[in-house]
């Protein structure tokens, strides 16, 4: 992957890096608070619900943080990945997860099982506007990377590059098996917490991956 010769460097390459903390920020920011604040059990709750209670405005941090640095690392992918059909494209789907990132700080969903500490023990009813935003929301953040992995992965495979090819693909498919399949709902939470964590890994990565290739040019 080689940017064309009149992109500069320095900015380039910052853009780039903002790959590496949107990767970073979202699993750090959710387990860290998965793992200490009371009440909350992963095995029950998704991640995304750490939005609501006292704390919640530190995973609304985590998402809308993520939203913009990934939003920031289309625009280096945009500048460093051109020409070719996967040079528009990913960085497109990328932007697209930040935005669909961004929506789901905004839109956060009902309280529920339990969560936040004197929430009902059931699932409401009927789902709030706001909360089936935050659905889809997810589900873009979810697919536009899925998509972006396996058109990178393309792009590997017809530069000679099978030990990234194979990488992007199988945490593509890996990532639609655990957050697309219909599974038992009573899974949902950590098939999804494994799928971000899985995305943001590739994320980092391919952030790593991108920086390398213009400073070497």
């Amino acid at each position: 992957m080689t940017p064309t010769a009149e992109t500069p460097l320095r900015p380039t390459r910052f853009l780039l890096g903002c790959g590496t903390v949107a990767g970073l920020l979202f699993p750090v920011l959710s387990f860290g608070q998965a793992f200490t604040r009371s009440g909350f059990d992963l095995r029950r709750h998704a991640v995304s619900s750490l939005t609501r209670g006292d704390l919640g405005w530190l995973q609304v941090t985590a998402f809308v943080g993520t939203g913009v640095l990934a939003v920031a690392f289309g625009v280096g992918l945009w500048r460093a990945l051109r020409p070719g059909r996967a040079g528009r494209a990913v960085p497109v789907l990328v932007g697209v997860y930040g935005v669909a990132m961004i929506g789901g700080g905004i839109f956060v969903p009902d309280p529920g099982l339990g969560w936040p500490p004197g929430a009902p023990t059931g699932l409401p009813d009927q789902a709030s506007t706001g909360s089936v935003l935050h659905t889809v929301c997810g589900a873009a953040a979810f697919l536009s990377l899925i998509a972006a992995g396996l058109l990178l992965a393309r792009r590997f495979a017809g530069q000679g590059n099978r030990t990234w090819a194979l990488y992007s693909a199988v945490s593509a498919a890996v990532a639609f098996v655990l957050t697309a399949l219909p599974w038992s709902e009573g899974s949902a939470s950590i098939r999804f917490a494994i799928g971000a964590v899985l995305i943001s890994g590739w994320l980092v990565a391919l952030s790593w991956r991108t920086r390398d290739d213009v400073a070497d040019r």
